[in-house]
């Protein structure tokens, strides 16, 4: 015998216990090395074009 629930699930019952596990963590930001521009790790500044000290998007001053 299959266990089966008496009653469907109502949507706002449904969405409400599924609300608190999908919250959006704040992205880690970092200093840019060359021009000291906050920006997302493991990215090109936007500021100034740079990546690891290598300039990757020529930016004009």
């Amino acid at each position: 015998m299959a266990i089966v629930p008496k009653r469907k699930t109502s949507k706002a019952r449904k969405n409400s216990r599924r609300s608190n596990v999908w919250k959006l963590e704040v992205p880690a930001l970092s200093r840019c090395g060359k021009c000291g521009s906050f920006k997302l790790i493991h990215r090109v500044c936007d500021a100034c074009g740079y990546y690891r000290n290598r300039e990757v998007i020529k930016k004009e001053a």
